[in-house]
């Protein structure tokens, strides 16, 4: 089987794109809440793009950075790439903005990359006087002079990702310091690679990142790899259930990191087979528990967990503090579902040891809109009776045919109480 395309490739393509100069075609789009919500973006500051969900695929006129309107009031949803990839591209451009979003996207913060573009020249500010740091952001763009700067790496690369694609478009050479710890290593190495496909020249040497700014974007003919954090999730089913799966379109040599989930089931017992073009995970005799590490991917963290349920002994997930300020706190939220599953949970800042049941119980499985801890769960109930999720449909937001692909590929029976 193979899962629908990477949505993090996607918006990272879409921003390129719209700044480049010149026409692209985007080809395996994914169409989901989250790139809906980046698509949407664009068409309200003008730029032309005509979207084919039948062929996935995306006509994009690219504006090189200027914008046929210059100022809009734009929703991201609850879109973490967006607002923080739209921030950075947006004072890199010319207008007055503003990026608001739902409730839960208010509390998630972006001030590490407020300050940063400040640094840059940005007039730029958000408008929350409860959480400072966090969204609305309104900004009155004329664009970067471009600079050394540094930027935090332990609170979300998706900062880091976004000062990346607004480099091209700066009057002078970038530099990015990143200080302390990198979270999410593959993340900035996929930044670089989709921008190196649109004409960007990048240096990456980390802690530090160069951006050239006279190599600016044009358009070209780019193809969407599948989403590995979605073929994660079949992976997993075959480790808890039995048997195989084959995700096509990825590889050990995929953009995405996520693909690294298949040698944490490696070590839990599973046998693991790369090819050119897909990746195939058998399940074993029995699952054992692991301790790792889970910063690079952290995305896949809900995912282990599911199959953590099933493990003889603990397993302890370590690295993952960003993962409380995502779409719901997926260490805190994650613990209290697996608890009611029968799990014994350990939690910390960064991380938790999950010391799995004799005996799973039956549980209604709140997943507080977070479509992660929907896919990551269910798969529980693949192996126990009584499992229910609550608000199924929040599966929207990356993966809208979710429900109906798991039953393909497992054979199970999925109730529907919507």
């Amino acid at each position: 089987m193979s899962p629908p395309g990477s949505k993090s490739i996607t918006n990272r393509a879409l921003v390129c794109a719209a700044l480049a100069s010149g026409e692209s075609t985007l080809r395996g789009v994914l169409d989901s809440d989250d790139t809906q919500v980046m698509i949407e973006a664009w068409k309200s500051l003008g730029v032309k793009l005509e979207h084919d969900t039948e062929s996935q695929t995306i006509q994009i006129a690219g504006c090189d950075g200027k914008f046929p309107k210059s100022e809009a009031d734009i929703f991201v949803g609850n879109s973490g790439t967006t607002i923080r990839f739209l921030t950075a591209a947006l004072a890199a451009c010319h207008g007055n903005f503003r990026l608001s979003g739902v409730p839960r996207m208010h509390e998630r913060p972006i001030g590490d990359l407020v300050n940063a573009l400040r640094q840059w020249g940005a007039d730029i500010r958000t408008e929350n006087e409860q959480n400072p740091d966090c969204p609305p952001v309104r900004a009155h763009a004329s664009g970067l002079v471009g600079s050394r700067v540094p930027i935090q790496g332990n609170v979300s690369s998706q900062y880091l990702s976004g000062l990346m694609m607004a480099a091209p478009m700066a009057a002078g050479d970038v530099t990015l310091q990143v200080v302390g710890e990198l979270v999410s290593v593959p993340y900035v190495k996929m930044t670089a690679a989709v921008m190196e496909s649109f004409g960007a020249k990048v240096d990456l040497d980390l802690p530090q990142i160069g951006v050239v700014s006279k190599n600016r974007y044009y358009g070209t003919d780019y193809s969407i790899e599948p989403d590995a954090s979605a073929a994660s999730y079949f992976w997993a089913a075959a480790a808890i259930a039995g048997g195989s799966a084959t995700v096509t379109g990825l590889s050990r040599d995929s953009l995405q990191g996520d693909v690294g989930i298949c040698e944490v089931l490696r070590q839990m017992g599973c046998e693991v087979e790369y090819e050119a073009n897909q990746v195939t995970v058998t399940s074993g005799d029995s699952l054992r528990g692991v301790d790792v590490d889970m910063a690079d991917i952290s995305d896949t963290v809900q995912t282990l967990a599911a199959v953590a349920m099933f493990a003889d002994g603990p397993t302890t997930v370590r690295g993952v503090a960003h993962n409380r300020v995502k779409e719901t706190d997926r260490i805190g939220d994650l613990a209290s579902e697996l608890r009611k599953l029968g799990a014994k949970v350990d939690e910390r800042e960064d991380g938790m040891t999950i010391v799995p049941p004799e005996q799973i119980h039956a549980a209604t499985i709140e997943t507080y809109h977070d479509h992660r801890m929907a896919m990551s769960l269910a798969l529980v109930g693949l192996k126990a009776g009584g499992v229910e999720i609550l608000n199924p449909a929040c599966t929207a937001k990356t993966y809208p045919n979710y429900w109906e692909d798991l039953a393909a590929a497992t054979g199970c029976g999925i109730i529907s109480g919507d």
